[in-house]
């Protein structure tokens, strides 16, 4: 798998996470201090996220990291 199927593939499993969570961009973005920008683009699969980021969204989603990683 290439690095930006990877990361298209994370940006969606994230995303299904968030909207199961019922949380919008803005709101999840904003727990994180981020902008919603930010989160826009990871779902979409534009940025590599830091490890740190995706703790950061793994805690406000009230899973484990691994569960972000564990999409295929």
């Amino acid at each position: 798998m290439t690095k930006e199927t990877y990361l298209k593939r994370l940006g969606k499993h994230i995303a299904k996470l968030r909207e199961d969570a019922g949380l919008s961009q803005t709101e999840l973005a904003l727990r994180c201090d981020k902008d919603r920008q930010s989160l826009n683009r990871l779902e979409k699969g534009r940025i590599n996220p830091s490890a740190y980021y995706l703790k950061q969204l793994a805690d406000e989603l009230n899973i484990p990291v691994k569960d972000l990683l564990n999409f295929e």
